[in-house]
């Protein structure tokens, strides 16, 4: 197996429609994350990581950089099936201009789509998001300012089932017995198992929760981590902290509400000398001075970015529901919103000749 090859030798019926496009803004766009992205350097991290198209024998594969540009888009353009992304890239010139697909040259089928999310780990694009902010800073935007972490509620891909019986459908697939059925075929449960219940505002949820840090100076997304709903969020600021650690420069302050309040994180940034901007929270039997209620709301104004992330993916790439069942699948997805938000950023912020 090898890696097909793209026409970049464009026919007459490019070239013609090469005008129509110039004041594209679709083509403007997608243009202006060309001109501020080293494609090259991402292309080489998904190669030492995704394995399909190494081997002599076998079809040719689509190389994986064409691959991640096409999920990107179904992100910048909200695109909500990988059906529908497909049908989109052949019906659309300034997606194929994108990819460096010539006007005749077919979409992937949408399988090879799911089939490469598959296949690329949570690890693997961790690693080229850090490439990306990486290529940011490298032309002279900062991220370690400051940070803001904070956690969403994610609906379940699928309808809940109640406890007992949620409860009852995890013990029967950790059961030999219960992970066949009578002719031996794996069973395939089509409830979300890797979602549970919390409480928030005296209102129950069933799905996932979305951990985030985002740098308060230009609004990049540092870090996402995916959790069943019921995990707090509290635990979970350690690991958003050192997640957005991208370069050798220490993070100078990190911003939180109240649930993050505690001894731990406290201890924690004190540790490693960061400047403590977690809200305070009043306890029994003491109230919050008039210092510490002017300090929550001079932190509450910085920390909203991150509010301000969740609330656009929530609008336009409806990120309030998962897209799948699997947990490890929406982390992926989370990464995916990550890249393709940081990068439509930074094409607006970076000036490019």
């Amino acid at each position: 197996m090898s890696y097909k090859q793209m026409d970049n030798n464009f026919s007459f019926t490019d070239l013609s429609l090469a005008d129509c496009l110039e004041h594209n803004r679709s083509v403007s766009r997608m243009e202006k994350i060309n001109a501020i992205i080293n494609w090259s350097f991402v292309e080489s991290l998904l190669l030492k990581h995704y394995t399909v198209g190494k081997n002599v024998e076998g079809a040719a594969a689509y190389p994986p950089l064409l691959l991640l540009k096409c999920l990107l888009i179904q992100q910048w353009f909200h695109i909500e099936s990988d059906p529908e992304l497909e049908t989109q890239i052949n019906d659309r010139i300034s997606f194929k201009k994108f990819l460096g697909l010539s006007f005749d040259q077919p979409s992937p089928d949408h399988s090879t789509f799911s089939r490469f999310r598959s296949r690329l780990s949570k690890n693997a694009m961790a690693k080229i998001n850090s490439e990306v902010l990486l290529q940011f800073t490298s032309k002279g935007l900062t991220i370690n300012e400051g940070i803001a972490v904070d956690a969403r509620l994610v609906q379940s891909a699928s309808h809940p089932l109640s406890k007992e019986r949620l409860q009852e459908e995890k013990l029967k697939k950790q059961m030999p017995e219960g992970q066949v059925d009578k002719n031996g075929n794996h069973l395939k449960f089509s409830r979300d198992l890797e979602s549970d219940w919390t409480v928030k505002n005296d209102v129950a949820h069933f799905g996932l929760k979305e951990h985030a840090s985002v740098d308060v100076k230009h609004g990049f997304v540092l870090a996402t981590e995916i959790t069943p709903a019921s995990h707090h969020d509290s635990p979970y600021l350690p690991l958003c902290v050192a997640g957005s650690c991208h370069n050798q420069e220490p993070i100078k302050k990190v911003f939180a509400d109240k649930g993050y309040f505690g001894k731990p994180n406290r201890e924690f940034l004190s540790l490693n000398k960061i400047e403590d901007g977690i809200m305070r929270k009043a306890t029994i039997g003491t109230k919050l001075t008039e210092l510490e209620t002017a300090r929550n709301k001079a932190i509450s104004k910085v920390r909203y970015i991150v509010e301000q992330y969740f609330g656009l993916s929530h609008l336009y790439n409806k990120a309030h529901r998962a897209r799948f069942p699997k947990l490890i699948k929406n982390a992926i997805d989370a990464l995916f919103r990550q890249m393709a938000f940081n990068l439509f950023k930074a094409s607006r912020i970076l000036k490019t000749a």
